[in-house]
């Protein structure tokens, strides 16, 4: 008889604590149903918005692909605005300046590449249009602030991109003349072991003196 009136007893604190609690009790599991639910609507709405981020982005590439600047650049203008934030707005931004280059508005390139650079979400993204923006500034004779590009990149984070800033760098110096320094910039390229093949005959065109005018003129 001990044993079931000491199961009595359990039973009634147990009803006791379940009117004392059942209210705070089913409220919590009402709202963990709902932040569930919420999260998971959350989620399937990302998915969705990337997906179409990612048709629109491959709309893009098709235009660009077929010479279509006018789809392009409207493709690539609407991406920002209709997905700001997301990589492909990032990759939208790369082909909008690319596609200003081939039309010969450099200075409009430079613009996007530098908001770039400032913008993107990922470390990969600014290296390239970085790289991107370098290159334009050797074009239209910015050696000094393409140095300074360079200077300012932490070889800490620019793995895998160093060869390209190394070559760069080189072409920099020798467009300035200061073929010494190219030399260097150019023997680190190869060194890291990722360096174009042209990056070779770079070198070999500032490796004696008397390829300084050819060098130049490269």
């Amino acid at each position: 008889m001990a044993i079931y009136d000491t199961e009595e007893e359990q039973l009634e604190q147990l009803k006791k604590w379940w009117e004392a609690n059942q209210t705070s009790l089913i409220a919590g599991v009402v709202t963990a149903i709902v932040l569930v639910s919420g999260w998971n609507l959350w989620q399937n709405h990302q998915l969705e918005k990337r997906a179409q981020a990612s048709q629109m982005y491959q709309q893009l590439l098709d235009s660009a692909a077929k010479d279509n600047s006018e789809s392009t650049e409207k493709l690539a203008e609407r991406l920002p605005i209709e997905f700001p934030g997301s990589a492909y707005a990032h990759y939208a931004g790369l082909q909008l300046a690319k596609s200003k280059v081939q039309k010969g508005d450099l200075e409009g390139a430079k613009a996007i590449l530098e908001k770039s650079i400032k913008e993107a979400d990922s470390d990969e993204l600014r290296h390239v249009a970085r790289l991107r923006l370098i290159q334009l500034m050797l074009a239209t004779g910015q050696y000094e602030q393409g140095l300074q590009l360079i200077a300012a990149v932490d070889p800490a984070k620019s793995e895998g991109f160093s060869a390209s800033y190394d070559e760069l760098q080189g072409d920099l110096y020798v467009a300035l003349d200061r073929l010494d320094e190219a030399r260097s910039a150019y023997q680190s390229a190869i060194r890291t072991g990722q360096a174009t093949p042209l990056t070779q005959f770079k070198l070999d065109d500032v490796a004696t003196p008397g390829n300084a005018a050819t060098a130049a003129a490269n």
